[in-house]
């Protein structure tokens, strides 16, 4: 599997910590040319590759971390099919009313056709994302939500691979509603920071 964030403001760069941890290689892009990421790059780890969007869309998973660019994003390519997208945005702030009174993640799914839209890691802020996930034998719970059953289970690999414990919460229009930020409500889930006891 090969793997892409998309963002590389603070969600960006403390998911882009989470695989430089685990020597995981990643592309990072953003709206900037991938030379001015190069430093920020270089900071993060080795496996972290600056690269333009065009290039990181070529991944088989990618972490969107801002909403705002979800249609940008998605317009860079004509065919999602085969792909991976986690979706790592809150949409706080965005009126329900542009979201059409869908959740924020049935939007970004739909923007993004034929990939398979997962729910993962938003629920964490930036600061608890970019922090070591085991503590003392403990694993922090990374939440997860998808109405496609073979793409959670390789998210939820991933996920181990990073260091953090996977709770699957069910569909999008079901549990997934638990890590849902619109409008101006935040969902019961968000900003739980949770572990669970390594086995």
């Amino acid at each position: 599997m090969t793997y892409a964030i998309i963002g590389a403001g603070a969600v960006g760069q403390a998911l882009a910590k989470m695989f430089g941890r685990k020597g995981i290689e990643v592309a990072i892009a953003s709206t900037r040319a991938p030379k001015a990421l190069a430093p920020l790059a270089t900071v993060i780890g080795t496996t972290v590759i600056p690269s333009s969007l065009n290039e990181a869309i070529k991944a088989d998973i990618i972490l969107l971390a801002p909403f705002w660019a979800h249609g940008e994003v998605a317009n860079t390519a004509k065919d999602w099919r085969g792909k991976i997208i986690i979706d790592v945005t809150n949409a706080y702030g965005v009126s329900p009313s542009d979201l059409g009174s869908l959740p924020s993640s049935a939007v970004v799914a739909k923007a993004f056709g034929a990939a398979a839209l997962v729910k993962a890691f938003n629920h964490l802020p930036a600061g608890v994302l970019a922090q070591e996930p085991s503590i003392d034998g403990w694993r922090r719970v990374v939440f997860l939500s998808s109405d496609k059953d073979s793409a959670l289970r390789v998210v939820s690999t991933l996920v181990e691979q990073l260091g953090y414990a996977p709770v699957n919460l069910g569909r999008l229009a079901e549990g997934g509603l638990l890590i849902q930020a619109r409008g101006n409500t935040w969902a019961p889930l968000i900003f739980k920071d949770l572990f669970k006891k390594q086995a």
